[in-house]
């Protein structure tokens, strides 16, 4: 008697437990339980973009801070002018167009300008291509 009562409660028990799981199972599946789990990943994701967005910020601005001690531009009283080192720099690199220079401007034959330099470049490049 006492080998049957257990047995009965034995499967009464795993009766309730796997009516239980089933249950739970379907109730997740129900078309208002899936859209609110949508839901709750598309606030999840909207979350760690807007965090992926403030640490580029943080980046950017970390970034250029040390661009700023590189070139010498922090806050100072002329802190719109380069140092001169730097200035002479990009001084000699002048970037100049070619249709925007104007003609009676000395410098549109000088023989180290900008557009020369990366036409030859350009020039050197093609004929080694051409060598193969």
């Amino acid at each position: 008697m006492f080998r049957r009562a257990f047995w009965f409660t034995t499967g009464a028990a795993a009766g309730v437990w796997a009516t239980t799981k089933v249950n739970r199972k379907l109730r997740q599946l129900t078309p208002e339980s899936l859209a609110a789990q949508a839901a709750d990943k598309a606030v999840e994701t909207g979350h760690r973009l807007k965090q992926f967005a403030l640490d580029v910020r943080v980046g950017m601005s970390d970034r250029e801070a040390a661009l700023n001690d590189a070139l010498g531009l922090n806050g100072g009283p002329d802190a719109r002018e380069l140092p001169v080192r730097h200035a002479q720099v990009l001084e000699s690199k002048t970037y100049r167009p070619a249709g925007l220079a104007a003609q009676g401007d000395p410098d549109t034959r000088r023989g180290d300008d900008w557009n020369d330099r990366e036409n030859d470049r350009k020039t050197d490049r093609n004929d080694r291509k051409e060598d193969y």
